[in-house]
């Protein structure tokens, strides 16, 4: 090649041979990370295989259904040894509890709905572990989410994932424009995770059919209560149920058993409609029911605002957007009116029920797949 031209870019992005480039894969253990690390390995990059340790392992060997336990762990190094490249278990136990299993138990003691996923990507994986990557003198690291990120007039943007089932912007929209810059997302594209299956096939991964994640990884069977007791055990206390005017209905078992719109479980009878948990207040260890009227929202305060537009989250006093305030939900038309850097309203064009505070509210471009980011419901 004549010295005065640039070496073709390789799939990664970088101006060099695959060889010459070192990747840090973020293995779970499960199908997706795995064959992100194998694909890039057979590839023929400098891949280093990273598995976090979040939690005590100890009750967790034989919990299905969850990241990183310790059977977990154990997929992630037979991969590695398979693929021929170093795999790595690092100890971020106490980072964990501290960033994310903490702030979970006193953000539902708060009355809130969180998504201790987000804090976990944000607080320590992309933050964290993308630190100890280019510690390791990486010039990437690449993680199994389904997401797209693409290189616009700009720089790097935030994309859905081409397969609209597996897509997992909500749970990503944090992610900043500086680590956007040094991530990857080699799944992104892929028509299914059919497609990501047979490639485990291909490589002759034990992973190939291991089951799907469901769980919050410390949250064994969704049982949010259970853990929210062993963590905090006065969130058990008894108390009442009430109307919005403060009318007694009834008799709770802890707070933590119950979430903004639920309906079911309450323990009411013979009234003529059905009532809904429109409010919790564990202060007076009440659970609030009303209508299901009352659960319609149009105008949502957002705080803590990732911006991953073009320009200045402030220099629009109004931006036409699609927002989704749950993860199972589909975006829907909004006005994102910024009240800071910071901080905005979002105005609902079209009322969304069960809008709850400490889920997040993430932006889209209703005009195509890109994501200008997010921020967290609040109460305001």
């Amino acid at each position: 090649m004549p010295l005065d031209q640039t070496p073709p870019l390789n799939s990664l992005g970088f101006a060099k041979a695959p060889a010459d480039t070192r990747v840090v894969v973020a293995m779970s253990g499960g199908v997706d990370s795995s064959v992100v690390a194998a694909m890039l390995a057979e590839e023929g990059y400098d891949v280093v295989g990273v598995t976090l340790q979040l939690y005590d392992h100890g009750a967790a060997l034989a919990k299905k259904g969850a990241c990183c336990a310790g059977l977990d762990i154990h997929d992630a190094r037979r991969v590695a040894e398979k693929m021929g490249f170093p795999h790595y278990v690092l100890d971020y136990e106490n980072v964990f509890k501290d960033a994310v299993i903490d702030e979970f138990a006193e953000s539902y003691l708060g009355g809130a709905t969180p998504v201790p996923c987000i804090r976990c990507n944000e607080r320590v994986k992309f933050k964290d572990l993308l630190e100890t990557a280019k510690d390791l003198e990486a010039d990437c690291m690449a993680t199994g989410h389904y997401i797209q990120r693409k290189i616009g007039t700009t720089g790097a943007e935030l994309h859905c994932a081409a397969d609209a089932n597996r897509d997992q912007s909500y749970f990503l929209f944090s992610t900043t424009a500086e680590q956007l810059d040094y991530l990857r997302f080699p799944l992104g594209h892929l028509p299914s995770k059919d497609d990501t299956r047979a490639l485990a096939e291909k490589y002759g991964l034990t992973v190939a059919n291991k089951p799907d994640s469901q769980d919050i990884c410390f949250v064994p069977n969704g049982d949010y209560a259970a853990v929210i007791r062993k963590l905090r055990p006065e969130a058990a206390d008894p108390g009442q149920i009430v109307d919005t005017e403060g009318n007694v209905l009834g008799d709770h078992e802890g707070v933590i058993h119950y979430t903004i719109g639920q309906r079911r479980g309450l323990g009411i009878g013979g009234l003529a409609d059905p009532l809904y948990v429109v409010r919790l207040d564990p202060s007076r260890k009440e659970v609030v029911v009303g209508p299901k009227s009352m659960l319609a929202t149009r105008t949502i305060p957002v705080k803590e605002i990732n911006w991953l537009g073009d320009a200045p989250l402030t220099s629009r006093s109004e931006w036409p957007i699609a927002v989704r305030v749950r993860s199972t939900r589909p975006p829907r038309d909004a006005i994102l009116r910024p009240l800071s850097d910071s901080t905005a309203e979002v105005e609902l064009l079209t009322p969304e029920e069960g809008v709850s505070p400490g889920q997040a509210c993430v932006f889209y471009d209703p005009y195509s797949s890109r994501i200008f980011g997010g921020g967290w419901i609040h109460r305001g």
